[in-house]
């Protein structure tokens, strides 16, 4: 997240931020009320509390794991950039959008080989399925463009794996979702689902794939908004004509530009990572819920190479419901079906006797277990939720220590909260009513950042007893408490804001450091109400470190 430096006169009313850094070819009314222009904030005062509302970077929470995908290390005779480069079909324009791209990438060609690395055990498949369903080549470089080739991918906008689906668009098309499993991580689940939506997104935009794709990025009814707002004006209506997001402006000529380059490497002087045109996974039918450490020792690779094939399995086993399948490489699949078929129903999980004790209940035993009620339920034929202290329950665990499975969601928190930041580390313990905007507003950091440092959405809910990491900047800490011990006074200014397209009260809270019950107070508003574009607000900002 980037701060806004505002270099407007102070007579002109304070523009709240879109997806685009401001802009002075934006429209300002020439009659301004002095009545409200009078109690405007002065640059100097909120240029560090107004923060551009810039796209979120994509997170990649896990290393890279290497792993030996053929017995024999051959050379590549059939490379499967050369089939890509023959079915490329997309003209590629030499605007300046499109060479800025080309250009990066040409000048990184490091990261190019690192994301192929990533690549290489799914390409293969993800080319298969573009081809059965009649699809461009040129799809299968949009997980580059999406997610570097990441399945553990994850942005602050909830988007998640090689494709980036939030909950919402991954339910949508057919990729579930539970404590257990995730299919926007799965590479088939999302794979069929980003297939499914691209064909929806090019019928919805009558056969135009540049408008198909910039909606994959940013939505169908922004895109559509836009093509509309040109047509009245009686402008082009073409991806290139369209006032849309900063993002998605550059989106399209990223994919365009990563086309360009594998259709002409020589070009760029650009050795792309050579990539055998075959199999090298192979989707095997487990029949029901496996252990992941069982299954790694079956299969004879570690757990972080089995993880690595399976990132849509959230914990320690797959999802007692299904999907009952596991990817692995295609040399190992003879040796983990014959030992696989050797072992008993029970032999699949680790198994462990439990007493339960005075004040127990199925959510605390779930808990204290890792695993989930349903599935302790299901396994002792326990009906409803009563359970009497005294007797026993059988409780499917673990096979090996938690830590082992280092691609699990909750080792994959633990690693990102314990990531060193700058400045002082504080743990949080979340209580009931707070929120991620009045616990940023206590710490005077971004709610962005807090969700950053927890694997979590900013959007995302936060649950009493939750543990948060919050990081605060050494200086303002020993300012606060400086404060505190004098009794100095925060500087407070009312200035007046005026809302924009895309505003909601917790995006402006999260801007200018101030919670939405503060905002419906001072304005006698409701969250419950949409604010409306051009609405004016009255906010009080804490300019203490501005001035």
């Amino acid at each position: 997240m980037k701060h806004l430096l505002l270099s407007l006169p102070a007579s002109l009313l304070l523009l709240g931020c879109q997806n685009t850094p401001f802009s002075q070819e934006q429209e300002i009314p020439e009659a301004v009320n002095t009545e409200l222009a009078a109690n405007i904030a002065s640059p100097v005062e909120i240029s560090q509390a107004l923060l551009a509302d810039e796209a979120v970077d994509v997170i990649h929470p896990v290393a890279d794991v290497d792993i030996t995908l053929s017995e024999n290390d051959t050379h590549v005779s059939d490379d499967i950039w050369q089939r890509v480069r023959d079915g490329l079909t997309f003209d590629v324009p030499e605007n300046k959008r499109v060479l800025a791209q080309r250009n990066w990438y040409a000048k990184h060609p490091k990261y190019l080989d690192r994301v192929a690395k990533r690549a290489e055990p799914f390409i293969y498949y993800i080319v298969e399925e573009l081809e059965a369903n009649n699809m461009p080549i040129e799809m299968a470089l949009l997980p580059i463009v999406e997610s570097a080739f990441d399945p553990f991918a994850y942005s602050h906008g909830r988007a998640s794996g090689m494709w980036q689906f939030v909950p919402g668009t991954g339910t949508r098309f057919g990729m579930k979702q539970n404590w257990w499993y995730d299919g926007r991580r799965d590479v088939v689940a999302s794979t069929k689902g980003a297939i499914s939506y691209l064909k929806y997104l090019h019928k919805y935009f009558d056969g135009d794939w540049l408008l198909a794709l910039a909606a994959y990025n940013s939505g169908e009814g922004r895109v559509k908004r836009a093509v509309k707002n040109n047509a009245r004006k009686n402008k082009k209506t073409d991806f290139w004509s369209l006032d849309l997001p900063k993002e998605t402006r550059a989106y399209v000529p990223k994919l365009l530009a990563l086309a360009d380059l594998v259709k002409r490497p020589e070009d760029f002087d650009l050795k792309l990572y050579e990539i055998e045109n075959k199999a090298v996974i192979t989707q095997v039918d487990i029949g029901s819920q496996l252990d992941l450490a069982k299954a790694a020792s079956l299969s004879g690779l570690s757990l972080a190479e089995l993880q690595r094939l399976n990132p849509g399995f959230n914990r320690w086993a797959t999802d007692p419901d299904g999907p009952h399948y596991l990817l692995l490489p295609s040399h190992k699949e003879a040796d983990f079906t014959a030992g696989l078929n050797k072992l008993s129903e029970q032999d699949r999980l680790a198994w462990q006797r439990y007493k339960i004790k005075s004040g127990d209940s199925l959510i605390k035993i779930a808990n204290k277990f890792h695993t989930t009620p349903e599935l302790i339920k299901q396994v002792n034929n326990v009906k409803g939720t009563r359970i009497r202290a005294g007797k026993h329950l059988l409780i499917p665990v673990a096979a090996t220590s938690l830590d082992h499975y280092i691609l699990s969601q909750d080792q994959r928190l633990a690693s990102t909260q314990n990531r060193k930041q700058a400045g002082v580390k504080t743990i949080h313990t979340v209580r009931s009513g707070d929120t991620l905007w009045d616990i940023s507003q206590s710490y005077k950091v971004s709610s962005r950042n807090i969700a950053k440092w927890n694997g979590i959405a900013p959007r995302d809910t936060i649950k009493p007893g939750q543990q948060l990491v919050i990081w605060q900047n050494a200086k303002l800490t020993k300012a606060k408490l400086a404060n505190a011990s004098t009794g100095e006074q925060a500087v407070m200014r009312n200035i007046t804001y005026r809302v924009r397209r895309g505003d909601s009260f917790a995006r402006i809270a999260d801007k200018f450091n101030v919670t939405i019950r503060d905002i419906e107070r001072w304005n006698s508003l409701s969250r419950k109400k949409y604010l409306q574009p051009g609405q004016i607000l009255k906010l009080s900002v804490d300019v203490t470190n501005n001035i």
